[in-house]
């Protein structure tokens, strides 16, 4: 038997359909067993990139920043974030304004602002980054 023109058309386009990403587990994640990349004097650690259970994407790092360092230009994104610094002083610039934040402080970025960092201590810097994309 011969499929139909209509079956195939089916078959065609379900076969584009992205695959069902799994959501995110329920997960411990222990300082230590973050694998670590490093480059120059910064080190990064990802520690999760995935979709919770309604379908909203997150994704976590953290960043040891050398003194004096950034970890790129600024730049602006569609997705939102949140930079909580946990070691040292980062000056965080968003859209023009400028403001130096210490341990325990937090910045949040909206969709498409101009927005970067640095560190302005002379010790390293350790942050870490949640990004939100709905």
């Amino acid at each position: 038997m011969m499929p139909s023109r209509r079956d195939l058309a089916l078959l065609l386009a379900a076969a584009q359909l992205p695959a069902q990403e799994k959501t995110l587990p329920s997960k411990f994640y222990a300082y230590e067993d973050l694998p670590v990349k490093a480059n120059g004097e910064n080190r990064s650690r990802a520690i999760l990139d995935g979709k919770t259970h309604t379908g909203f994407r997150i994704e976590m790092h953290e960043t040891e920043l050398g003194a004096g360092l950034a970890p790129h230009a600024p730049h602006h994104h569609l997705h939102e974030e949140l930079m909580i610094v946990r070691e040292g002083t980062m000056e965080i610039t968003i859209t023009g304004k400028t403001q130096k934040l210490g341990r325990g402080s937090v910045a949040y970025v909206a969709s498409n602002e101009e927005h970067g960092w640095r560190n302005i201590g002379t010790t390293r810097a350790c942050y870490t980054v949640i990004t939100l994309r709905g």
